[in-house]
């Protein structure tokens, strides 16, 4: 016998951070990450945090480090030193101070940070739940001059974290234009699309769209938004030095999986977008269209996804 009670809804609330941290000032940029988290976790009532791309280490829009093609100079070189001095080490204790926050508020957690391994800087996203700290994905390609700063990821770092209601994984920035990427974790099953960017153009409200509406996945895109008074005073970003200057101007945003935006995009300043997310809308949208599924061609296409971590140098090395 059919029950006349309707089924009760799945719900999650998700939240999206907008904000910059202080460049080469890691304690303060952790501070402030715990902050955050704990305010769109508590009064907004959040399961889900995504903080933008590079919140821990910075990022250093509109910095040139000295380079030319062919060419580097001693100010640039110490400037790199600074920025290297910023990143965290993973495992490292800013990783366990979020761990911490995360477990306490028993929530899920996104973060975009800079990892510094050796002499190589990653950018990254950590993921935290209530069980602490759950892994790292490492961008594949930095993007342009990024590509002086930090090294390629592989792919034994393309985690989906299945969080007991929804999955979720992430790509930062212009990962997000990668179609093969994209294809590798929708195979995976990621139904919370994480994104830490620092893209402000009104272009990256369309890319976002079109990855819920081709993922049919849930988006929380989270971007920065800095000013030339949130730099230290001796830099000299290419965009000027008036201290109102934005040099990253946010349009963070959260969209649903038939590409409708839910929140955002948010303009002119620092903020937290949330939104109570129906997570059997998931399996509406993919009535339609699943792209590695009943929507693949497995007889026409096929993709190979290599998840095996490369090292430089391999075998049983000796310290002594």
């Amino acid at each position: 016998m059919l029950s006349d009670s309707p089924e009760p809804r799945r719900t999650m609330t998700v939240a999206v951070v907008q904000a910059a941290a202080p460049l080469f000032d890691t304690p303060a940029a952790l501070a402030r990450a715990e902050q955050l988290v704990r305010e769109a976790a508590g009064p907004r009532g959040a399961e889900v945090v995504v903080l933008p791309e590079a919140f821990l280490g910075g990022y250093p829009k509109g910095l040139d480090f000295g380079i030319t093609v062919g060419s580097r100079t001693p100010a640039g070189r110490d400037l790199f030193r600074r920025y290297h001095a910023a990143a965290i080490e993973i495992p490292g204790p800013e990783v366990d101070a979020l761990a911490a926050v995360t477990r306490e508020l028993g929530v899920h957690a996104v973060v975009g940070a800079v990892e510094r391994q050796g002499g190589t800087l990653y950018c990254v996203a950590l993921f935290f739940g209530p069980d602490g700290y759950l892994g790292l994905h490492r961008k594949l390609v930095p993007t342009a001059a990024e590509r002086y700063l930090w090294g390629q990821g592989d792919g034994s770092t393309l985690p989906v974290i299945d969080t007991g209601t929804a999955r979720l994984g992430a790509a930062i920035c212009w990962e997000n234009y990668m179609p093969l990427l994209r294809t590798a974790m929708y195979a995976k099953g990621v139904d919370l699309w994480c994104a830490p960017t620092v893209d402000d153009r009104d272009a990256w409200q369309a890319t976002m769209r079109h990855i819920a509406l081709e993922g049919r996945c849930f988006v929380l895109s989270a971007n920065q938004y800095l000013r030339r008074d949130a730099l230290p005073d001796d830099l000299h970003p290419v965009q000027g030095d008036e201290p109102d200057t934005v040099l990253i101007g946010g349009g963070s945003v959260i969209v649903s999986p038939l590409g409708e935006v839910l929140a955002g995009p948010l303009r002119d300043g620092e903020g937290i977008l949330t939104a109570e997310l129906d997570l059997d809308d998931l399996a509406r949208a993919r009535f339609d269209l699943d792209t590695t599924g009943h929507y693949a061609r497995p007889d026409v296409f096929t993709l190979h996804v290599d998840e095996s971590p490369r090292t430089t140098v391999t075998g049983n090395l000796r310290t002594e």
